[in-house]
């Protein structure tokens, strides 16, 4: 048992977990993360980086389930399920088929415009006033499209999210063309979101994690949560592979693997593990001034000073933890049609990770309802950079008892 007991445990050292610690410790509270692996090292590691106010829309949108149903039969789709009899990947399913409709996207989207603008403006505070070394940029984000059909299409919908606080610019062939030479020529046309920016994900954990230990927390890695023990309503300890860790408050940061560990709690959480993939090279000679998600092909784009990345891709497959090579193959072939340079000189990296999906598209933070002393944050989808900062704060608020940065009710789990 350790000797001195911190005001809140926080299980999960991914990106959302550093996020919850910099704001409980700023709030004077002390903290120790647990993490069963290094900090960053899942999630958080191999994901695009962007900082994206223009995915307020949810992935739920009208005509989605037409697309999937025909995405259900090529297996290096953007989105792709696999066939499967799992109950629960069934019903999570219906569950967000039913909100394929204009009523449920524009609440999933207004929900989502508080989180990501709000976010979008504390991770730039923090980067400057932390001075985090993490290839921060606020170049905003190009969504390219070759043909010209839904090029027109997307320009149209551009005026749609206006609503949700964003700025879109249309940019014709001839514009992109010269704004971006990376680009290969005929394409359509881009929308471009001025608002969006961009970081390197490993490093902003890494840095993160370092100012967490400044400010006096402790990050305890290669630590397995082996039970939660609760009585008269309460989480009592923790056990672990290292020993047992008590706290006044216990905070579940555990992304895709939230589910299991909470369902031992009593918590049902309506979460999927959606996989996503990434590449990561030495920079291309040629590379795109600022992210770009090729839209067509839905393959994300990021260059930054140390590398280049090529990720996106949404499989619901449960937790299968194998390299797909169809689909990594697909990141490659969709950039080719682009990109001059599509892949960059040296292969660094082929990755996957879990994103913890809830089929309304928006994360689940605060109370469990049931614990008086535990708390959740996950349900962030493919935004957990995105969304890292306003849950960090939003946490800290409702475990301190202090007003909160934005209503929390949407995000509860009392919704499901």
């Amino acid at each position: 048992m350790q000797k001195n007991k911190p005001d809140v445990l926080i299980l999960g050292g991914g990106v959302i977990g550093l996020a919850c610690a910099y704001y409980l410790l700023k709030a004077g509270r002390s903290v120790c993360i647990l993490e069963r692996d290094t900090i960053g090292s899942a999630t958080s590691l191999g994901n695009c980086g962007t900082i994206t106010p223009s995915h307020i829309p949810p992935l739920a949108a009208p005509g989605m389930v037409l697309k999937a149903m025909k995405w259900m039969l090529t297996p290096d789709a953007p989105f792709y399920v696999k066939p499967t009899l799992d109950p629960q990947l069934i019903a999570w399913l219906l569950k967000f088929a039913g909100r394929c409709n204009d009523k449920d996207w524009r609440a999933s989207s207004l929900a989502k415009m508080d989180l990501l603008h709000n976010s979008r403006r504390l991770i730039e505070q923090i980067v400057k006033q932390e001075k985090l070394d993490c290839e921060f940029g606020s170049t905003g984000m190009h969504n390219v499209y070759k043909s010209q059909a839904g090029f027109e299409n997307a320009a149209k919908e551009a005026e749609a999210v206006r609503e949700f606080g964003l700025e879109p610019q249309i940019l014709s062939g001839v514009e992109l063309a010269k704004d971006e030479p990376a680009l290969k020529t005929g394409m359509a046309g881009a929308v471009h979101y001025p608002g969006d920016a961009h970081l390197r994900p490993d490093l902003y954990t890494a840095e993160l994690a370092r100012v967490v230990k400044q400010l006096g927390g402790l990050i305890i890695e290669q630590c397995e949560i082996l039970a939660v023990e609760t009585s008269h309503d309460e989480v009592q300890k923790i056990r672990t592979s290292l020993g047992e860790y008590q706290a006044q408050d216990y905070l579940f940061a555990l992304g895709p693997w939230s589910p299991a560990m909470m369902k031992s709690l009593g918590v049902h959480l309506p979460v999927q593990p959606g996989k996503g993939y990434s590449i990561t090279y030495t920079r291309p000679g040629l590379a795109p001034k600022r992210p770009v998600v090729l839209k067509e092909r839905s393959v994300c784009v990021t260059t930054w000073g140390s590398g280049y990345r090529l990720g996106s891709t949404m499989e619901f497959s449960g937790y299968d933890n194998r390299l797909n090579r169809r689909r990594l193959d697909a990141l490659e072939r969709g950039a080719s049609e682009y990109l001059h340079e599509a892949v960059g000189p040296l292969k660094l990296e082929e990755w996957f990770g879990w994103r913890p999906m809830t089929w309304d598209d928006l994360p689940i933070l605060g109370a469990t309802q049931n614990l008086k002393n535990a708390w959740l944050a996950t349900g962030h989808g493919m935004l957990g950079v995105s969304m890292s900062a306003v849950t960090g704060h939003l946490l800290a608020d409702m475990i301190c008892r202090r007003e909160p940065i934005i209503n929390p009710f949407p995000y509860s789990i009392q919704r499901f």
